[in-house]
């Protein structure tokens, strides 16, 4: 399988090359050149099959001959041991319609952490056969950082720089990070947003020279290895629910678009997904999309939903290459016209086709709040402030004769003022996170400013080539 750039100037690699690359040479997105496909007779086998059993299943529909079987069937089952559920990916039945599968089951309790376990395994197997060392660079509104560290700490052929928003993260979700005291991981506090961090993360891989010198790669989203691991989900939860000979739909709580990107990638692999709806907060730019047609950069708004805080949803872009027909020179103008105005306009032919994959709807931070409590009093579940815009936005779908499955993203402990000022009372912390307030911190502040970022890259990657000499 090949896998080529959405900007379409970038050679074509196989899943090593575009996992260890990250973000492609032209800038763009690397995604397959065609979509592995899966017959009903096929999916159906897939019953009764256990989480690692299905994610080596689909899995190795992405990774082609570039994992042995072997190789492979360890690295799931390997990813998946820290995961404290026997299911993995438990599904509960909050009504007649609607369904919740908790993704906050792994070792940092949020849906990153079903990813970025299996990508920390993928670059271990690639790095330690080729003898290699890489440098990954990060940004996280929340969650990606915390789920990266716990898959890379201590690997010895890899360096993590991770960047977040100063001050724009749970107290929670930053201490998950900044308390791993691993000589690897590097965290940055950046003066700005995330917007600024995932902006200041593209500059270093689109200088092309420093991406070389350092062998820079990704954790990110933007890596296709992340979407991979993500389709698994959507197929187990809807193969429990009866697929293939039932249609089933998912209401994904998402800013950057990733995680319903693998929904969609579920879907062209054959599974039979009639909706996927997504759930924003105030910053709503990809409800905004489904809803005029026009992606529009405005300004990021401090919500209760601190991960979904974001202004431009990267990983739309794969899912643009895909409404354009894989026309990489329409993506670039599209592209180009958003850098330089801050907003694009598809068509109304366009945005007809992407209303028939995708709805979407949004809410605010007090709907959110009321939603919480509506939820708790009814159902006694907690659910987080970011998992419950998914469950409220499946409500405002409604269910049309398809169960709607929500992904709920995150434990609701790592979010404790959000939901006291929800329900009037804190979530009690989980074993794993019980000392996490008192353990000491280490993380670098920076502005918001490219340089000063290679700097710190460069001083912190030349220490370890000293120390280690």
């Amino acid at each position: 399988m090949e896998y080529i750039s959405t900007r379409g100037q970038a050679p074509a690699l196989n899943f090593e090359q575009a996992t260890l690359n990250g973000l492609a040479d032209d800038g763009g997105l690397y995604l397959p050149a065609s979509w592995p496909t899966l017959s009903q007779g096929e999916i159906r086998g897939l019953q009764g099959k256990s989480y690692p059993e299905l994610a080596y299943s689909i899995i190795r529909h992405f990774t082609y001959d570039c994992v042995p079987d072997e190789v492979l069937k360890k690295l799931v089952c390997d990813a998946c041991a820290g995961f404290r559920h026997d299911a993995v990916a438990p599904i509960k039945q909050l009504d007649d319609q609607l369904f919740l599968m908790e993704l906050f089951h792994g070792p940092t309790l949020a849906f990153k952490d079903y990813a970025l376990q299996i990508l920390g395994q993928l670059f271990q197997y690639f790095l330690s056969r080729g003898g290699c060392t890489c440098t990954i660079i990060g940004a996280t509104s929340g969650d990606t950082g915390s789920a990266a560290i716990a898959g890379l700490k201590g690997l010895s052929s890899v360096e993590l720089f991770m960047l977040h928003p100063h001050n724009r993260v749970s107290d929670v979700q930053r201490r998950q990070m900044t308390t791993v005291l691993a000589d690897n991981i590097h965290n940055i506090a950046v003066d700005g947003t995330f917007d600024d961090c995932q902006n200041m993360v593209k500059s270093l891989f689109n200088d092309l020279d420093f991406k070389g010198k350092y062998a820079l790669s990704a954790v990110n989203s933007i890596n296709w290895a992340r979407i991979a691991a993500q389709v698994v989900y959507y197929f187990r939860a809807a193969i429990a629910l009866g697929a293939p000979e039932r249609e089933i739909s998912f209401s994904v709580p998402t800013g950057n678009f990733g995680n319903v990107l693998a929904g969609y990638a579920a879907k062209k692999m054959g599974l039979p997904i009639k909706k996927l709806i997504i759930g924003s907060n105030q910053n709503d730019i990809l409800t905004r999309f489904f809803e005029s047609g026009s992606m529009e950069r405005r300004d990021v708004q401090t919500t209760l939903s601190p991960s979904m805080d974001i202004g431009i949803s990267s990983n739309f872009e794969r899912y643009l290459f895909e409404l354009v027909d894989h026309d990489s020179g329409r993506l670039h103008e599209l592209m180009q016209e958003f850098q330089e105005k801050g907003r694009f306009d598809v068509g109304r032919d366009m945005l007809n086709r992407a209303r028939q994959d995708f709805s979407a709807y949004r809410l605010t931070d007090e709907d959110t709040r009321k939603d919480i409590r509506a939820t708790y009093e009814a159902t006694g579940e907690i659910i987080d402030p970011h998992s419950i815009i998914g469950v409220s936005a499946a409500r405002k779908e409604g269910f049309r004769e398809a169960p709607v499955v929500v992904l709920a993203t995150a434990h609701p402990a790592k979010f404790p003022d959000a939901i006291h000022s929800a329900l009037g009372f804190e979530p009690p912390l989980p074993d794993e996170l019980s000392d996490i307030l008192t353990l000491e911190e280490r993380c670098q502040n920076l502005p918001n400013d490219i340089p000063a970022l290679m700097k710190f890259v460069e001083s912190r990657l030349v220490s370890e080539i000293s120390s280690e000499s």
